[in-house]
């Protein structure tokens, strides 16, 4: 019988925002699979309780401090996971912002603070990766964006702009960097059941306008979204690039 994702053992793979909620799960499930995670996030406490978990998988893991809206922080991120392991092989853009308010109260720092993080940063990362891949002639890049990249939602002006944008951002890396072995897909979520979004669903209003707009049952889990980004990194995606995988429960297939 085929073993599946055993490609993945030693591979070093960067999974931003990967503290909590989905990209701590993207994170344990490359360490299950044996690959060298490196993880970041902005809470150091939060970041080195994940990092524990990582280690029971394997040793190798390591996690890195910072605020990704400052673009040098992000080329340290890159450059440090490249001298510890001496390749990049997957990037995973997961960490991101929202700023939920109606559009006429969005301020110019609300509207910096959803694009420099969701869109800027994952420009300037995937950039500072290529770096490596380009000398590799291999490389996954994979960009968590969002169903609202293709339908509106009340309150999400910036976020729906930022992930927009970020399905864009995948095809033109994509297109440029795909003769040289780099293959850039993204990943659109709907919302997530985690300690993130459990303050949102504490508005039962809000809670069920979201669960009748997915119609499968229930909310997704962040075991959901690990699932589609591991098929992405793995050789089963090969002939996989440019795309945008939509894990949202049937939400935009209406």
């Amino acid at each position: 019988m085929m073993a599946y994702f055993t490609e993945l053992a030693q591979k070093t793979v960067i999974v931003t925002g990967g503290s909590k909620g989905i990209g701590k799960d993207i994170a344990l499930t490359f360490a299950q699979l044996g690959a060298n995670v490196v993880i970041s996030g902005r809470n150091e406490a939060k970041l080195n309780e994940a990092l524990l978990e990582l280690k029971k998988f394997n040793g190798n893991c390591i996690a890195v401090a910072g605020d990704l809206s400052d673009i040098e922080k992000v080329k340290q991120l890159i450059d440090l996971a490249a001298s510890t392991f001496g390749t990049i092989d997957v990037l995973v853009n997961n960490a991101g912002v929202n700023i939920a308010k109606p559009a006429m109260e969005v301020t110019e720092e609300d509207w910096d603070t959803v694009l420099d993080l969701n869109l800027k940063s994952v420009f300037f990362a995937s950039q500072a990766a290529a770096k490596y891949m380009l000398r590799q002639k291999s490389g996954r890049i994979i960009n968590i964006a969002s169903q609202m990249a293709f339908v509106g939602y009340v309150k999400r002006a910036a976020y729906c702009s930022s992930k927009g944008g970020l399905v864009q951002l995948t095809k033109a890396l994509a297109v440029e960097w795909a003769k040289e072995g780099i293959r850039v897909n993204a990943v659109a979520p709907t919302f997530i059941e985690t300690e993130l979004t459990s303050k949102m669903f504490e508005d039962a209003e809000f809670k069920k306008d979201v669960e009748n707009r997915i119609l499968l049952n229930g909310l997704s889990q962040p075991r959901d979204i690990s699932g589609a980004v591991l098929y992405l990194a793995s050789d089963l995606a090969n002939f996989v690039t440019g795309e945008t995988i939509k894990v949202d429960g049937g939400w935009t297939a209406i």
